[in-house]
């Protein structure tokens, strides 16, 4: 019900999603399709989607196109190629008196769906540069803005920080995770969340090349998981730098009396950057009566203010419960890059094998529960085209690149899979036997549809809110028992 609710609310969400995966479907299909044609061989359907037709037609050409129930994909029906019937229906034509095909020929009709998407992928990454992306500018670095203490875990315990518990302070810079270099706060959650790294325990343990002002060294983290989404990540409690700005200013307030302005931008706190908004609680926590210097922009002019009162403390947090009536807010700035389309294409590449070299590493913690289905993608897509049409775009493209690549995976049913049986027929000298074929075939779509069902089980739960108690405060460590007396 609650997918359907979220569906009738974003209708013109909906029609994009559907025309944009479609579209990805088409093209992918149309590769095929044409790549046949030209090279003289015979097609006796175009379908867009699997099983039973919801409309048809027959060409000129004698082509049989139909729309299909099932959107899981489509198929091109080529009788010279492999004998799929049990999965695209039965063959009318008689392929005994067709010509064979030639294994060169095979193979550009087959590679040419996922040629095909990368095209269009291209296409559409040239359309993202031009117009430009939206990207928040504090996470275009890799320099740490803060260090939380804790962190509630995916058990719903609040537990220490593993970056705070490692040593890492606000203001590092993160060179490398796990010798792999980083330049983004993207980069380095995604090296840590894909990492396969273990301690001698078992535990996730990930190396960061870090600089600290002249020095450079190496330290180790050890991951907790996180919930993000309904799924489980490994992370460290490391966040970027946003702009901190003073949202309200209490009149009469303290920092009012001192001259802060509601609007206004902090940068330092006695000449020390000012990273995160808890920097400045813990700070003024530790100042205690020492009056503080606050440097503030202001409409781009800069000025400071002193501060000298100590401000009312938080029962629970023991932190100051606000900056003596002044309440702040972490703001992330957007930024607009013109990223060109190669380079788009080239780091999608990048991050599926990142991620299918993570799914198959036993060390790692990325499993199909972590992978979306058709279900998810459409999510992901109706969610970007609510607010941001061009990040729809880039989307779109990062889909096509990624169903390229793995429709390529030496996997029987995928386009990948064919490659393999008619190069080994081209070794062997003559067909694979039809039978062991058609089998190899359905049990790999058995499989296929199998995943997609589980993946889509995970997809749905991450939909639907799931209800959650209250986190929890990790138990304290046991103290060791008193000497006994002599």
């Amino acid at each position: 019900m609650a997918i359907l609710q979220y569906i009738i609310n974003n209708t013109w969400a909906v029609v994009l999603m559907v025309f944009f995966f479609g579209a990805s479907i088409f093209v992918h299909e149309l590769g095929h399709f044409l790549a046949a044609r030209w090279r003289g061989m015979k097609v006796e359907r175009f379908s867009i989607g699997f099983g039973p037709k919801i409309l048809g037609w027959t060409g000129k050409d004698g082509v049989e196109y139909r729309v299909s129930w099932i959107p899981l994909g489509g198929y091109v029906v080529l009788p010279q190629m492999v004998d799929m019937s049990a999965i695209e229906g039965e063959i009318k034509t008689d392929v005994s008196k067709l010509p064979p095909v030639s294994y060169s020929s095979k193979l550009i009709a087959l590679s040419a769906g996922a040629f095909f998407n990368v095209l269009f992928a291209f296409a559409l990454a040239t359309v993202v540069w031009v117009a430009g992306q939206q990207f928040a500018e504090e996470e275009q670095t890799n320099v740490i803005g803060s260090v939380r203490p804790t962190v509630e875990n995916s058990d719903g315990i609040i537990v220490p920080s593993p970056a705070a518990i490692a040593g890492l302070r606000s203001g590092d810079t993160v060179l490398a995770v796990d010798g792999k270099s980083v330049a983004t706060f993207n980069d380095i959650r995604e090296r840590v969340i894909l990492g396969s790294g273990r301690d001698a325990k078992g535990n996730p343990r990930v190396t960061l090349t870090v600089r600290r002002g002249d020095t450079v060294f190496d330290m180790s983290v050890l991951p907790v998981y996180l919930e993000t989404s309904g799924d489980r990540f490994r992370g460290i409690g490391i966040s970027p730098a946003p702009k901190i700005i003073a949202n309200t200013v209490a009149p009469g307030s303290v920092a009012a009396l001192a001259g802060l302005r509601a609007g206004d931008t902090l940068t330092h706190i006695d000449g020390e950057p000012i990273q995160a908004t808890v920097a400045i609680s813990e700070y003024i926590a530790r100042a205690k009566d020492r009056p503080v210097v606050i440097a503030y922009v202001r409409d781009g002019v800069a000025g400071t203010v002193t501060i000298s009162q100590q401000p009312a403390m938080d029962s629970d947090t023991k932190a100051p419960a606000s900056l003596f009536g002044a309440t702040l807010a972490g703001v992330y700035t957007p930024v607009t890059k013109h990223i060109p389309p190669w380079t788009q294409v080239a780091s999608v590449v990048t991050r599926t094998w990142k991620t299918l070299a993570s799914l198959v590493n036993p060390r790692s913690d990325i499993g199909l529960n972590n992978m979306s289905s058709f279900i998810g993608i459409g999510k992901i897509m109706m969610d970007a085209a609510k607010y941001d049409f061009i990040a729809l775009l880039a989307f779109v493209a990062f889909l096509n690149v990624s169903l390229a690549i793995l429709n390529l995976l030496p996997i029987p049913v995928l386009d990948g899979g064919h490659i393999v049986l008619a190069t080994i027929e081209k070794l062997r000298g003559r067909p694979l036997p039809l039978r062991f074929v058609m089998t190899m075939q359905s049990v790999f779509m058995l499989l296929l549809l199998s995943m997609i069902v589980y993946v889509s089980f995970f997809d749905v739960r991450r939909i639907i809110p799931q209800s959650k108690p209250a986190p929890q405060q990790a138990p304290a460590a046991p103290q060791p028992a008193p000497a006994p007396a002599k």
